[in-house]
């Protein structure tokens, strides 16, 4: 799975908007300031997030965003998705249209698997978990053995 910049972008401003109490309004320069995103940038990713229902805005001199509904009830999955559409593709075929024959025909399993993990973290994991550093107990845990292979594969001999 690759992220665009946006998608990325656009998990941060809604973790930060998680962060605000229920009500209170975010102005776009101070959500941007908060997380380094290009003010412009984030302009137009908070347009996608409005469309979409994930965030609401209020126009004037006290205007600015909030989350649509409440943060325990928005996955980065549908942030993701909102932004960059499937989370998993190929090709953008369905997976039981792929054409694998022979030995190559395991390989749709793998997506699905493939897609069921992404699927088992960012469905499975809330702005609200994210922005309270709680993570569910799998993805810490997910979490936890990759850096165990991280310093396991950074103690390796070059070569």
């Amino acid at each position: 799975m690759r992220m665009s910049a946006k998608a990325e972008y656009a998990v941060r401003a809604m973790v930060q908007l998680a962060t605000v109490d229920a009500g209170e309004l975010v102005k776009t320069d101070d959500l941007a300031k908060a997380q380094g995103i290009p003010p412009q940038f984030l302009v137009d990713i908070l347009a996608v997030l409005r469309a979409d229902r994930l965030v609401r805005s209020h126009r004037g001199r006290d205007g600015g965003y909030a989350l649509g509904r409440p943060a325990d009830q928005i996955s980065i999955a549908d942030v993701l998705r909102c932004i960059d559409g499937p989370l998993a593709s190929v090709r953008d075929i369905g997976l039981g249209d792929l054409p694998y024959s022979g030995p190559t025909e395991a390989l749709t399993d793998v997506w699905r698997a493939l897609r069921a993990s992404m699927r088992a973290v960012l469905e499975q994991t809330s702005l609200a978990e994210v922005a309270s550093g709680r993570l569910p107990e799998h993805v810490s845990s997910l979490a936890d053995d990759y850096r165990t292979q991280e310093r396991v594969r950074g103690h390796r001999p070059a070569g």
